[in-house]
Order: C-alpha cells, then structure tokens, then sequence
C-alpha cells in the first residue's frame, strides 16, 4: 500500500463502501468500533466531518475486519477485501 492510500484516511464514500463490502449496517460498524451510530450516520451524509482519531479508529476496524484501502494513480483512493486475491474471480473492489 502506498503513502497516498495511508494519507487519506477515510472519507464518506469510502466509509459507506466498506461497510457495504463487509455487508455492515451502520450499527455493526458503531459495535465493532465504539463509535456512535449517529457519529457515523453524520459522518456518511456528509452533515459533518470527523476527528482524525475517530476516523482512523474507524479504518483500523475495517481494517481488522479484511478491508484493504489503497489508492491508483489516476483513480484515487479505493478499497478491497483481502479474503479476495487478484487472481481470483471473486476479487471484488470499490
């Protein structure tokens, strides 16, 4: 992973994607991590950002949880699951 995908911690849409690769409603996330629901509710409608802890708190479970951030020269920041490889044809990423 490169310094890029490390500098950007997590934004609205990638939150919202990883939960959505994960399969998690905002509750399972807030019980996994100790953030409120309503914290991340605000926080993936864009009606206010987030401490840089909470939302590297937020990425460190998603992270333990088989989530990969990355980011492609040219695309931008992105994520995948890392129970898929490339190689495989159930690699899905965001």
């Amino acid at each position: 992973m490169g310094q890029a995908a490390k500098d950007t911690i997590l934004t609205p849409a990638l939150c919202r994607a990883a939960r959505g690769l994960l399969d998690w409603t905002q509750q399972q996330l807030s019980d996994a991590s100790s953030v409120s629901r309503s914290t991340i509710r605000d926080f993936e409608g864009a009606r206010h950002g987030m401490h840089k802890s909470t939302a590297a708190q937020l990425r460190r479970t998603f992270e333990d949880a088989g989530v990969i951030f990355t980011s492609i020269e040219g695309c931008g920041p992105g994520l995948c699951s890392a129970a898929s490889t490339p190689s495989s044809p159930t690699h899905e990423a965001v």
